[in-house]
C-alpha cells in the first residue's frame, strides 16, 4: 500500500475512478438481458418456436455483452498502469462511461429491427456501430492522454510497450469507424467486423506478460524488506 492508502504505485483517486467505472460497466452489461422479453405463446404456436424466434435478441445480447466485457477488461488493464489522476482524466472517463451506459439502447434497437425492412435494419445497425465507434474514440482519447510523455502512467513503464498499446488502440478506433461506415452498405459485414474487433481486443498486448512478470518479481523482492520493517513474528 502507498502512503495514501491505495495499491502500491497508485493514489486513491485512480482506485476510486476504477471502482466507479466498474459499477457503470456492471450496470450496462446487466441491462442487456432485460431486453430479452418472455414471449407470449399465441394459439397455434409453441413456446419452443417462440423462443427460437428470439434469436435476434440473443445475437444482439451476446455481441454487446462481449463488446462491453472486452472494454471493461481493457479499461481494468490500463488502469493498472495509471498511477495518478487529474480533472481531464475524470472528464474523459466520464464521457467514456456515458457512451458505455448508452449501449443497451442501440442493442435493443438492433434486436428489434434486424429483421425489419432494409431502411429499419440499416438505421439500427448505423446507430449501433456509431455508438461503439464513439465509445472507442473516448477510450482511445483516455489512453492517449494518460500515456503521452508518461503524463499519468507509471514513470518506469517501458516506452516501447506504451507505443505498442497506443498503436493498437488507434488502429482499433479506425476499424470501429470502418464498421460504422460499413453499416450503411452491409449490416452483416458491420456486425461481423465488430465481433472480430471484440475478439481481437480480448487478446493480451504483446510484451505485457513480461511487464506483469517483472511486477511479480518486484513484489517478491520487496517481501523481505516489508518483513524486516514490521519486525519478526511472534513464535
Amino acid at each position: 500500500m502507498n502512503s495514501e492508502g491505495g495499491p502500491a504505485g497508485r493514489d486513491n483517486d485512480t482506485v476510486r475512478i476504477e471502482t466507479f467505472s466498474d459499477g457503470v460497466f456492471a450496470i450496462a452489461i446487466t441491462l442487456l438481458v432485460l431486453e430479452i422479453r418472455v414471449p407470449e405463446v399465441e394459439e397455434g404456436h409453441t413456446l419452443a418456436g417462440e423462443l427460437l424466434g428470439l434469436w435476434p435478441s440473443y445475437l444482439a445480447y451476446a455481441l454487446s455483452f462481449l463488446v462491453i466485457g472486452t472494454m471493461w477488461a481493457n479499461h481494468h488493464n490500463r488502469f493498472r498502469y495509471i498511477a495518478r489522476s487529474d480533472h481531464v482524466l475524470l472528464f474523459i472517463n466520464t464521457l467514456l462511461l456515458m457512451c458505455m451506459a448508452f449501449i443497451p439502447f442501440p442493442t435493443a434497437l438492433l434486436a428489434e429491427y434486424v429483421l425489419g425492412s432494409d431502411e429499419e435494419r440499416t438505421a439500427a445497425a448505423v446507430l449501433y456501430g456509431g455508438t461503439l465507434a464513439v465509445t472507442a474514440v473516448f477510450f482511445t482519447l483516455l489512453w492517449l492522454y494518460v500515456a503521452t510523455n508518461h503524463r499519468l502512467v507509471q514513470r518506469d513503464l517501458d516506452s516501447r510497450l506504451l507505443r505498442s498499446m497506443t498503436r493498437r488502440y488507434v488502429i482499433g478506433v479506425l476499424l470501429y469507424a470502418v464498421a460504422f461506415a460499413l453499416a450503411f452498405v452491409s449490416v452483416a459485414g458491420s456486425l461481423a467486423l465488430i465481433l472480430a474487433l471484440a475478439l481481437l481486443f480480448v487478446l493480451p498486448e504483446p510484451g505485457e506478460h513480461r511487464l506483469d512478470g517483472r511486477a511479480d518479481e518486484d513484489a517478491e523482492a520487496a517481501a523481505p524488506e516489508v518483513q524486516s520493517v514490521e519486525g519478526p513474528g511472534k513464535g
